[in-house]
């Protein structure tokens, strides 16, 4: 059994990192925490046709029938760049709770959706840009509304949104919340990635006693730790979407929360002072880590059903 990412997957991954490494996504994620989403939305329909939207999607409805891995490797990418927006909603679980109708609008990246699953998915992801706004509540799928102001996130990009009851449209599967703890999983591990980037490339610019901070023992050691708790969590986070089974999907969100705090706390340190300023991007990526560490399900809530205290 292969579970290495296959050829097709990592072009995938190279032509949306393409794509986003052109496209100023810091400047982006500070106009969307601004409420001004033309930017973010000008990136969504970049990735829409770069087919992003359509993975999930089944080929009958006019996407690409892809898969769980599928999922992750685009969304690490995602996380690295840390794009704004309902990305693990309308991607990876909307295509199995929306009415079929919706699909095909979905796939072509029309129509962007959130979804909210209370008690541990309370908010609706920016439901005031998702043209479909879900809840699943007693296992039961319903379309529904925005019901108010949002909820302020420590990532002000971020902008959560309490809902309604509403019409319901079925059962929800079960493969739903999964997903979108995988997709959330995959993009801390990106994330993490970028922070150990942002940190290693600044050691070796600080200089501290006339030699660069990097050149010091401690701070490889650091730096070290991160690279390593970083490569442990990505094989949990593929292997999940693998398995898909409930246990090995909470693990990689436990491993994978970890390992980009740790990256988030070390990045931090080495910048020192510069990285607490609202100019400096890291601060993006501090906060992104932070918020989706607890999205989809705390580490407590994960561990707790990793040693079989919940089951879903």
């Amino acid at each position: 059994m292969r579970f290495a990412p296959t050829a097709e997957q990592r072009q995938f991954a190279a032509s949306l990192h393409d794509l986003l490494a052109g496209a100023d996504t810091p400047a982006t994620v500070r106009a969307w925490g601004d409420g001004r989403h033309e930017p973010g939305l000008k990136i969504w329909r970049d990735l829409a046709d770069l087919g992003l939207p359509a993975l999930l999607v089944p080929e009958r409805d006019g996407g690409l029938g892809g898969s769980a891995t599928d999922l992750v490797v685009a969304f690490e990418v995602l996380g690295y760049h840390a794009v704004p927006g309902p990305l693990a909603e309308s991607v990876a679980v909307a295509p199995s709770l929306a009415p079929r109708e919706s699909l095909p609008a979905l796939a072509s990246g029309e129509l962007l959706a959130t979804v909210a699953q209370p008690p541990l998915v309370p908010y609706a992801l920016d439901a005031d840009v998702a043209g479909l706004v879900l809840r699943v509540h007693d296992g039961a799928v319903e379309r529904t509304g925005a019901d108010g102001e949002p909820v302020r996130s420590l990532d002000a990009a971020r902008r959560l949104f309490p809902v309604r009851a509403g019409e319901v449209l079925g059962t929800a599967p079960a493969e739903a919340f999964e997903l979108g703890v995988l997709a959330v999983s995959a993009q801390l591990t990106g994330a993490g990635r970028w922070l150990l980037g942002q940190a290693s490339a600044y050691a070796k610019q600080r200089e501290q006693y006339g030699r660069a901070i990097g050149s010091f023992q401690a701070v490889k050691h650091l730096l070290a730790d991160v690279a390593t708790r970083l490569e442990l969590a990505r094989p949990l986070v593929h292997g999940a979407a693998v398995t898909m089974t409930a246990r090995d999907v909470s693990a990689a969100k436990v491993a994978a929360g970890e390992a980009a705090y740790l990256a988030a706390r070390t990045a931090l340190q080495v910048h020192g002072a510069i990285g607490y300023t609202a100019e400096h991007d890291l601060g993006l990526w501090l906060t992104r880590v932070r918020a989706l560490t607890g999205a989809w399900g705390g580490a407590a809530w994960h561990r707790a059903r990793v040693l079989g205290g919940r089951d879903g």
